[in-house]
Parts: C-alpha cells; sequence; structure tokens
C-alpha cells in the first residue's frame, strides 16, 4: 500500500538510526502478494545489520518502526503499508508466541530468499541446516519475483 519504494528507504533509514549499523542491503524486489487475500504487489528488501540489541529489544524497535510509520494490524496477512520481518539473527533459535527466530515461513517464500539471496548466498539456516543459496534453489514457492 502507498509507496513501497519510499516506506522501504524510510524504515532503513530509521532500522539503521535505531537499531544498529547497515551492513549490506540488497536490491528492492518485486512479485505478487503472498497469502489468502487479494492485494496489490508485494516490495521487499533484505538487510544486513550489526546490532547490540537483544533479539525481544530488536522487536520492540521494529514494531515501534512499524507503527510510526502507520501499521494497522487489522488483518493476518492484510494489505499493510510497511511489514519487518526478522528472519534470522546469527545462530539464534527462538521459538515464543511473540517471537520466532529463525522466521518459521522463510524457506517457503521466494520473495524473502531471493533478495536474502543477493546479499548473502552462503549465510546459514540453523534450522534447515543450508545455505540460503540452497533454500532459494530448493524452494517451491513458484511466485514470480522480480529484482527492481
Amino acid at each position: 500500500m502507498g509507496n513501497p519504494q519510499l516506506q522501504m528507504q524510510r524504515a532503513t533509514q530509521l532500522l539503521a538510526e535505531r537499531c544498529g549499523t547497515l551492513l549490506l542491503m540488497s536490491s528492492a524486489y518485486q512479485s505478487a502478494a503472498w497469502g489468502p487475500i487479494p492485494q496489490p504487489d508485494f516490495y521487499n528488501r533484505a538487510l544486513i545489520l550489526q546490532t547490540t540489541l537483544s533479539p525481544n529489544a530488536l522487536l520492540v524497535q521494529i514494531l515501534q518502526i512499524e507503527h510510526e510509520m502507520g501499521r494497522i494490524r487489522n488483518e493476518k496477512f492484510g494489505p499493510r503499508l510497511i511489514d519487518i520481518d526478522i528472519l534470522l539473527m546469527d545462530d539464534l533459535q527462538i521459538d515464543t508466541p511473540d517471537l520466532q527466530i529463525p522466521h518459521p515461513l522463510l524457506a517457503e517464500r521466494r520473495f524473502a530468499l531471493a533478495p536474502l539471496c543477493e546479499i548473502a548466498p552462503y549465510l546459514w539456516h540453523p534450522v534447515h541446516k543450508q545455505t540460503i543459496e540452497s533454500l532459494l534453489t530448493a524452494c517451491t514457492d513458484t511466485g514470480n519475483v522480480q529484482k527492481k
């Protein structure tokens, strides 16, 4: 929704200001929306941040940024102005009601794997025990993901 390119730029700026040092940033990618609700195309970008924040403190900052940018959580998988996910954090494995790291659907989402593979193809997924490149190659999501 809105202006995805501008929103990704603003989110990246806020993450770098509040959460850590931006080390790498992928290109922007466009794909058809994923999920049961018809909506505009998704735009995605992967970032690698170096942070001193704990996983929960990082999540608090991310939720605050989303809120400030106008995110309203009405419907799961519904249209939204911004959605910031923690895909991986070192080799951590966290599974609580509020936070799951690695992101539980990462290996099933080409639109998330493609930008991450651009900047970190050999990054190791601690649950699947494969590189991001291998996960992307094996991904059964047939959605079209285009670099913008």
